[in-house]
């Protein structure tokens, strides 16, 4: 028995370090990932497993165009020549997919039907230590209360930043200020309801929007995620006003870049896009 237990002693002593040192190196690899062809005469259309909440490409070369009113679960791919780059997409659910793409004169293959099984990644990690969730907890906590006494001080000061405002049929959008606190922004905003009918909101989103140079001139748009929304109404009386603000992680912009407001009415089509200017964002209260 003593002879039995010394042996096995022994056999974990010489093997286990080498079993720990393998798990270590096949957690540290990379992901491979998977290359996606596209070219500027077809759609490469891309099937994801849930609703596109986000695409953007790494070049101007390439183009991932999504519908951000209405999300669904395809996109489409084109490409000019040039270097290749890399694709990242973000489901409804969180979910990240990653691919790089190339481009390529014939194409044989215009479809791809992706499964959730090639996500790399959830946006939301779960975290199963209690006490690093009771920890998370706690600091949202405290992230909501700051941005609810700042957003109200915010909407006491009644400060403006100048006539950011756009009209549709009686109803008026206004950017009344945007302010830089710690690390995001605070935009500060009014819709006027001047028609004789209620304004049932459906969304007001921001995005980004790149205008692309050369020949085959487009528009890539990439939609921001607001961190909090205060005060935020579904519903504005007619003849009333609404004042809200929009927190926003900070960010700033080229001078080929601009900002969208999209206004977007619930079963209704008083709808207004406002273009903001780079100097907006990069010079706020």
């Amino acid at each position: 028995m003593k002879t039995f237990i010394l042996i096995l002693i022994g056999f974990v002593y010489t093997f286990a370090p080498r079993l720990c040192s393998a798990q270590a190196t096949a957690q540290q690899q990379p992901i491979p990932l998977d290359t996606i062809y596209a070219n500027d005469t077809k759609n490469v259309a891309l099937f994801f497993p849930e609703p596109i909440r986000q695409g953007i490409t790494g070049s101007d070369n390439f183009v991932f165009t999504y519908n951000r009113e209405k999300e669904q679960y395809f996109g489409l791919l084109q490409a000019k020549p040039g270097k290749e780059s890399n694709l990242l997409v973000v489901n409804r659910n969180g979910s990240i997919f990653s691919y790089i793409v190339k481009y390529k004169n014939q194409l044989s293959k215009l479809n791809y039907f992706i499964p959730l099984s090639n996500s790399i990644g959830n946006e939301r990690p779960i975290i199963k230590d209690s006490v690093l969730v009771k920890s998370s907890e706690e600091l949202v906590d405290n992230s909501t209360y700051y941005y609810q006494k700042f957003c109200s001080y915010l909407l006491n000061r009644k400060q403006r930043i100048g006539r950011i405002k756009k009209r549709s049929e009686g109803i008026i959008l206004t950017v009344e200020s945007i302010v830089f606190d710690k690390d995001e922004l605070y935009f500060v905003i009014e819709i006027e309801n001047n028609s004789s009918l209620d304004y049932d909101l459906n969304f007001l989103n921001l995005s980004i929007e790149t205008r692309q140079k050369g020949k085959r001139k487009s528009l890539q748009r990439l939609y921001q995620e607001p961190i909090y929304k205060h005060n935020l109404p579904s519903k504005i009386k007619k003849n009333k006003t609404a004042r809200f603000v929009y927190v926003l992680p900070k960010f700033s912009l080229s001078d080929d870049r601009r900002a969208i407001w999209e206004l977007n009415e619930k079963d209704g089509e008083r709808n207004i896009k406002m273009k903001l200017s780079h100097r907006y964002i990069n010079n706020p209260n």
